[in-house]
């Protein structure tokens, strides 16, 4: 059983810069794959990105590729946590944005990972 808290997110304007990183512990956290999603009102959550463990095999949307930054560090084998650094920021990618994990990446990548953090507001202004 893992637990995934995030923390970030909040206002920025357009053109802007945004981090979200999201704490994930639990029994071998570091092996599981881990990722990003995010749901627009009146949209259905959507990939946003995901990285295998042993940060490998980074891979994006390709409405944020070379915009957004997906990262990983591990302290121990019990917890880990996942940035999502964000920049060039457009009131499109304004949305709630969930962090997500699976032991396997392939669940990540087709929207059904095993485990979800509570999500975080972001808001891009115009």
């Amino acid at each position: 059983q893992l637990q995934l808290v995030e923390s970030g997110g909040g206002l920025v304007q357009a053109g802007g810069s945004l981090s979200v990183s999201c704490e994930v512990s639990g029994r071998a956290a570091v092996a599981y794959a881990m990722g990003w999603f995010r749901q627009a009102p009146g949209k259905d959550r959507e990939f946003v990105a995901s990285l295998a463990w042993r940060n490998v095999d980074g891979r994006y949307a390709d409405a944020v590729k070379g915009r957004f930054t997906v990262s990983r560090d591990s302290r121990d084998s019990d917890k880990s946590t996942i940035y999502l650094q964000m920049s060039s920021l457009k009131p499109d990618d304004t949305a709630v944005y969930y962090c997500a994990a699976d032991p396997a990446i392939l669940s990540l990548l087709r929207g059904r990972p095993k485990y979800w953090g509570q999500g975080t507001q972001v808001t891009v202004s115009s």
